[in-house]
């Protein structure tokens, strides 16, 4: 515990990079699939959001373990990230028409917000703390 503390920052800084290329994949991943582009299909593409998220994934536990895991708003990014992933998974695989899929692709970058909000603040209100 007294590594992971010691150092906190880098895997704090570490999980916002994560969570940067996370939303900017998902964005550009979101536009290839309401605009059914064969990129979308591409080896990279397709393996590169499992990395970015496993690394995004990992740190928050790590930083969750630095601070605690009995804090309300870690719990409530936790469910925000749960909502993000399956509303994500209708925006880029499970929305059957583009129309649902970029409806949904929009919700889940709200969500999105509301967890960096959750983590800016630290209060499960988000941005509205």
């Amino acid at each position: 515990m007294n590594y992971l503390a010691a150092n906190y920052l880098a895997i704090k800084y570490l999980h916002i990079t994560a969570a940067a290329l996370s939303i900017l994949f998902f964005a550009l991943r979101a536009y290839w699939s309401v605009a059914g582009s064969a990129t979308l299909q591409a080896r990279f593409v397709r393996i590169a959001p499992h990395v970015i998220d496993t690394v995004l994934l990992a740190c928050g536990i790590l930083l969750a373990l630095v601070i605690g895991p009995n804090q309300p708003w870690i719990l409530a990014k936790l469910v925000g990230v749960v909502l993000y992933i399956g509303v994500g998974t209708l925006a880029i695989k499970r929305g059957k028409t583009p129309g649902k899929r970029a409806v949904a692709a929009i919700i889940a970058a709200l969500i999105f917000f509301y967890i960096v909000g959750i983590a800016l603040n630290h209060n499960p209100l988000s941005w509205f703390s």
